[in-house]
């Protein structure tokens, strides 16, 4: 019994979690994202205010949830090449993986859809994005040049990251705007990751 508390407890941790990004997403819908209180958001998921801090330090956060961890996805790829990785090919799984975290995560829930709104409308949300994004650019650059030292210097590195996310990133928008459901918008995506990574894709045999 002892060893099954900390699994039931993570467990329901993970519950409050999405619960409280549930209530936040209806709540930015419904009453607009500066309009909506951190204690509205803990009301609507049946949590204390104190629960909520517990889970999430603002109410911005609850917009980014599961970011880090979608970073970390990706460095984890680029951290396991292989030794008959090119670079584009991996940094191409890398993006695939973090595409996958997303479509699993965000885009059911209606979160992916709701930040890309609000990325345009809203200035806090807009510097909130601006200032996740691009430490995590960053940290996938350093990642990439680290697997590559000998072949990459950091512009190379940068370039390549920089076009793939900013594609995967524009796609995403348009096919979120255009109303797409989470399957188009994830097919959309790693199209965008096939179109900025060519080379990344399939190597033909004996490549």
């Amino acid at each position: 019994m002892e060893e099954e508390q900390p699994g039931r407890r993570e467990r329901k941790k993970q519950q409050t979690r999405e619960a409280l990004i549930g209530a936040a997403v209806r709540l930015f819908r419904e009453r607009g994202f500066e309009q909506t209180t951190v204690a509205e958001i803990a009301d609507a998921a049946d949590v204390s205010t104190r629960t909520f801090f517990l889970h999430f330090p603002t109410k911005e956060d609850v917009l980014f949830a599961g970011g880090r961890s979608r970073i970390e996805v990706g460095l984890g790829v680029i951290a396991e090449r292989g030794s008959r990785d090119r670079p584009a090919r991996l940094l191409a799984r890398a993006i695939e993986a973090m595409i996958a975290d997303s479509a699993d995560h965000d885009l059911p829930v209606g979160l992916a859809g709701l930040r890309a709104e609000l990325a345009t409308s809203s200035p806090a949300v807009q510097a909130g994005l601006l200032q996740r994004l691009l430490p995590a650019y960053e940290e996938l650059i350093d990642a990439l040049r680290a697997a590559y030292p000998d072949e990459l210097d950091q512009v190379r590195a940068a370039a390549l990251v920089g076009s793939a996310v900013g594609a995967v990133s524009f796609a995403a928008l348009t096919s979120l705007r255009g109303g797409d459901d989470p399957a188009a918008v994830r097919q959309a995506m790693m199209t965008a990751v096939e179109t900025a990574l060519p080379s990344g894709r399939r190597a033909a045999p004996g490549r």
